[in-house]
């Protein structure tokens, strides 16, 4: 009798070792091995910006229309996987008709956007915006390509797909997909994101280009990742402003800007943890956010306005060459998304050059 129960033990011991091996081999072979710069798409005939032009900008982490008020996600402490279907899609019409009543924005940046993964229940999130702006020019990055997560083990994630996207009224000249340095350890980096950003340029009248970035960066790390992505990012930036350029970045940095300090009138500030970005990272650019209006919300349990701790990772920066004229986040409760939109206005300053700005007071 113990002899039996011994080889099913054994037997057990070895299938689950197979199935674990052939699952890392299968991840390992069908991994995403995006290349360090990719073309996502050139323009025939690009958009001429005047070197005085004013910008409209919004920038958004959609949360893939899984992340509602009602979620709490096994990632950050939580449970769960996903939401319901229903919810899934009420949430998916309710960000396409947020970013409709914004479509006259001259960009929209993007982040966690689905194209048919398990955890959205195959909606593609992608293919539904060309559709809302079919006038706009739509550049996607693509940083999760996994053909299955198998975390949380209860209730595995599936297959994922998904990016970041730049909608633009302008034809860019080029748009391109820059790959972060670094990743996690093995073996959770076969099933983890392939993080980028989406690099777009413009021509402008002076001779220079306008260059709007919409970056997605780690999370869940030590900091370690996002030390050696901002590093890679800052260079990119200067490197770009050495040039005369005019550069945007915006997106989820998944980092409070420098020396950030919360004026939330209704929610806490969320210092679990809390990352900033480094002072000396480009001291003379200009960050550009709300401080009055939080954009992410921790999602261990679903949101409750009294005790969900909430932080600002969603802004952006911008070269000295350009003036912030105005900065506004957008208080949605969450409701559909664990982030909120943040939606600025900048004016290009021809060979002018102004002091840097930690955010505008409203």
């Amino acid at each position: 009798m113990a002899g039996n129960i011994l080889k099913f033990l054994m037997g057990l011991i070895i299938l689950l070792i197979l199935v674990i091996g052939g699952l890392i081999l299968f991840a390992a072979i069908t991994l995403y091995r995006p290349a360090e710069r990719t073309l996502v798409l050139t323009g025939d005939q690009p958009t001429l910006f005047s070197d005085t032009a004013q910008i409209s900008i919004m920038t958004w982490n959609i949360g893939y229309a899984g992340m509602g008020d009602d979620m709490d996600f096994f990632y950050d402490g939580g449970k769960s996987m996903r939401t319901s279907r229903e919810r899934t899609h009420e949430n998916h019409k309710a960000i396409l008709d947020f970013i409709g009543l914004n479509s006259h924005k001259d960009f929209i940046l993007l982040q966690e956007v689905d194209k048919e993964s398990k955890r959205s229940y195959r909606i593609n999130s992608v293919d539904s915006l060309q559709q809302l702006m079919p006038e706009a020019w739509h550049a996607f990055g693509k940083n999760y390509d996994v053909r299955f997560v198998p975390v949380p083990f209860y209730a595995p994630m599936g297959k994922v797909k998904s990016g970041i996207l730049t909608i633009s009224h302008g034809a860019p000249i080029i748009s391109e997909r820059y790959s972060f340095p670094g990743s996690y350890p093995w073996p959770s980096r076969l099933f983890n994101l392939q993080r980028c950003f989406l690099l777009n340029r413009y021509p402008v009248d002076n001779g220079k280009e306008l260059v709007v970035i919409n970056t997605h960066n780690s999370a869940f790390d030590d900091g370690t990742l996002r030390k050696k992505q901002l590093d890679f990012l800052e260079k990119t930036l200067q490197k770009e402003y050495e040039k005369g350029n005019y550069v945007i970045a915006g997106g989820d940095w998944n980092m409070c800007p420098p020396e950030f300090e919360p004026d939330f009138y209704f929610n806490l500030f969320d210092t679990l943890d809390v990352m900033y970005i480094p002072k000396d990272f480009l001291p003379e650019w200009h960050w550009v956010y709300d401080a009055n209006v939080p954009t992410n919300r921790r999602a261990k349990t679903p949101y409750d306005p009294a005790s969900t701790l909430t932080t600002l990772i969603d802004f952006f920066v911008v070269s000295p060459n350009i003036k912030v004229l105005d900065v506004q986040g957008k208080h949605l409760d969450f409701k559909h998304s664990d982030h909120n939109p943040v939606m600025a206005k900048f004016q290009l300053l021809g060979d002018r050059v102004i002091k840097p700005k930690r955010y505008i007071e409203r």
